[in-house]
């Protein structure tokens, strides 16, 4: 008999494999340890400190965000060795002050009429259970789309921004613009139903002042 077919016959001992891999499984053990503590380290050293290092440097930017465009621009590329919005947003991934830096450059570039960069930033943008910022974001989206003629994104982000934090400030402004699209697209049905929420669910809001109006003008539109 050859040795090939002695091996081959030759009975497999139970618990062999522990004994004959021993050494590999002590190594995937001691790597998965490792790992686990490579991850908290992540998580609570690096990120925080890179999130403290972005929020220190943004607050430059961010005194430039409301003013004309010159100093929109030193809000996006920065100045004097302070970093811009688009730095930190892209450096600093991951962070609360990137993810802020999306939203403050989503609105700048509205500003300047660069909607497609608009769209790209405030894509990027990850909702933090803010009730003013996460609607916000949404919105702010559907005015991009809006200025892109996509009024069928614009109305899906217009919709999801009314919808998303329920209140008498954001809610009937975004439901005001999902209505407009509506129209501009010939669905007036839907128009009409925007502006009776406003009318209904939000009747102390500035927009439900003159909604009688807007809710006239496509009722009788609506087939």
């Amino acid at each position: 008999m050859s040795v090939t077919e002695k091996e081959i016959n030759q009975p497999v001992r139970k618990g062999s494999f522990l004994e004959e891999n021993s050494k590999s499984l002590l190594f995937i053990a001691g790597a998965i340890v490792v790992l686990i503590a490579i991850y908290f380290w992540y998580q609570n050293v690096y990120l925080k400190n890179r999130a403290e290092e972005a929020s220190a440097k943004m607050y430059k930017a961010e005194q430039y965000i409301g003013g004309p465009d010159s100093l929109a621009n030193k809000a996006i590329n920065g100045e004097g060795g302070y970093p811009g919005l688009e730095k930190i947003a892209e450096e600093y991934d991951n962070t609360k002050s990137a993810n802020l830096a999306n939203l403050y450059l989503g609105g700048i570039y509205l500003r300047k009429g660069e909607y497609k960069k608009a769209t790209e930033v405030l894509g990027k943008y990850a909702e933090t259970g803010s009730a003013v910022a996460d609607p916000l974001a949404l919105g702010l989206l559907g005015d991009a789309y809006s200025e892109l003629k996509d009024y069928k994104q614009a109305a899906t982000y217009y919709k999801k921004a009314a919808d998303k934090a329920s209140n008498k400030f954001t809610s009937p402004m975004f439901l005001k613009k999902l209505g407009l699209v509506y129209e501009n697209t010939k669905d007036f049905k839907g128009a009409e139903e925007a502006y009776t929420k406003i009318k209904t669910q939000y009747p102390e809001s500035q927009e439900a002042a003159m909604i009688d109006e807007y809710i006239a003008r496509v009722a009788g539109q609506v087939k």
